[in-house]
């Protein structure tokens, strides 16, 4: 199996982001974070419209984001023998329409089903637009564009929640049709995109067998655990617990807290534009190291904060400590995996954060049981700096 060059190799003289074929990878980015962020706003009015009981809403959440740890690593496979595309745009079809018509129902169960048949399209997005990145840079040019990546998807990150919660003034079913711009994107995939794909085929047990031996390299594990943790930390400690601190301590009113909860995003965005440079400087795996250091660094003066807007301090420092992070972990797996296996290895690092995702909530909430709030925040330095020495005992030896 080889792979011809992408015609991005040819365009050194242009910056990374002029380039069409970034921009297309940055817009599959955006689709791929726009299922969750976007519809969160609208779910107590849902709630009444639809006359369920709020407890349920986050099933919601849950059909959508289990796709992703069921099927991520069938579709690196799939993606590493048949070529990106070809999973790609029926993805990007199958998010748009199962979207859309999420907008059109009225009943909860059928919301759900149509819900985990948007997340079976969103489950290859995420992941095989960093493929596509290794696939198409390389070196420094490919930290820049992973840098970059990671700024815009935090952008939308940020500012999903906001378009969302304006368009639910129209009505709550009206943030699900959203996702209908997957659609024609998946038309500029298939026509526009020049990258590289696979050519020729190999036996499948074999290539299984092969898979199987790279996914041994402890370094891989070393950045599989990394990333869970990203989002063990991210999704544990900051996205659930922290607007509940802000709300008990300081009784602040939910514009108050969303405007501290996109200062992480934004110190993200401008960290993680900046990526290539600091690259050229520090290996990956010292920005990664002193992502943890960080990320210890914020939780343990977020309780102790005097006022709320002095909270504007541990969120940029873990924003970023996240913007060097995790687009850091993406360039160096893109490093280490062979180009065969490359769609394989970071979907199943989409699986590793896909899980942490799920489990930060989860022992977070059972760390909340046992203590306070506060507990929560001291408990994510703790795992902060366990992280910090088991990435280094995996990662010892040079890459």
């Amino acid at each position: 199996m080889n792979f011809p060059e992408g015609n991005s190799q040819l365009e050194h003289h242009k910056p990374v982001y002029q380039e069409l074929n970034f921009q297309i990878i940055c817009a599959i980015c955006l689709v791929a974070v726009l299922g969750v962020s976007s519809v969160t706003p609208v779910f107590p009015t849902l709630a009444k419209a639809l006359n369920i009981n709020p407890k349920s809403l986050g099933l919601l959440v849950t059909v959508f984001t289990l796709p992703s740890l069921i099927f991520g690593p069938i579709v690196g496979i799939l993606a590493d023998r048949f070529g990106r595309k070809r999973i790609i745009v029926p993805a990007l079809f199958l998010f748009g329409i199962a979207g859309t018509a999420c907008g059109f129902v009225r009943d909860f169960n059928l919301l759900l089903w149509l819900r985990l048949l948007q997340g079976i399209g969103a489950a290859p997005l995420l992941s095989l637009s960093i493929t596509l990145i290794g696939d198409i840079y390389k070196g420094d040019r490919r930290t820049t564009a992973m840098g970059y990546n990671a700024s815009v998807s935090s952008v939308g990150t940020a500012s999903y929640p906001t378009l969302g919660g304006a368009l639910a003034t129209l009505g709550w079913y009206y943030p699900f049709i959203l996702p209908v711009i997957a659609i024609p994107l998946g038309f500029v995939v298939f026509f526009a995109l020049k990258n590289p794909e696979p050519k020729g085929d190999r036996n499948l047990k074999e290539y299984l067998q092969n898979a199987a031996k790279v996914l041994k390299n402890r370094k891989l594990f070393g950045l599989f655990i990394a990333s869970a943790a990203n989002f063990i930390l991210l999704y544990g400690a900051y996205v659930t617990y922290f607007p509940q601190l802000i709300n008990d301590k300081f009784k602040a009113a939910p514009a108050v807290i969303g405007i501290l909860l996109s200062s992480v995003s934004i110190a993200v965005t401008i960290t993680s534009s900046q990526l290539g440079r600091l690259a050229r400087r520090f290996p990956a795996t010292n920005l990664i190291q002193a992502s943890f250091v960080l990320y210890a660094l914020a939780l343990v003066i977020v309780p102790l904060m005097p006022s709320i807007w002095f909270l504007l301090i541990p969120t940029t420092i873990f924003g970023i400590g996240l913007g060097l992070g995790f687009p850091s972990i993406q360039s160096l797996l893109a490093d280490l995996s062979p180009r065969e296996y490359l769609a394989t290895i970071l979907s199943v690092n989409g699986t590793f954060f896909g899980l942490g995702q799920t489990l930060g909530p989860l022992l977070m909430s059972i760390v909340f049981g046992f203590g306070s709030i506060n507990s929560v925040f001291y408990a994510g330095v703790g795992f902060a700096i366990l992280i910090f020495f088991v990435f280094r005992y995996f990662t010892c030896s040079e890459i």
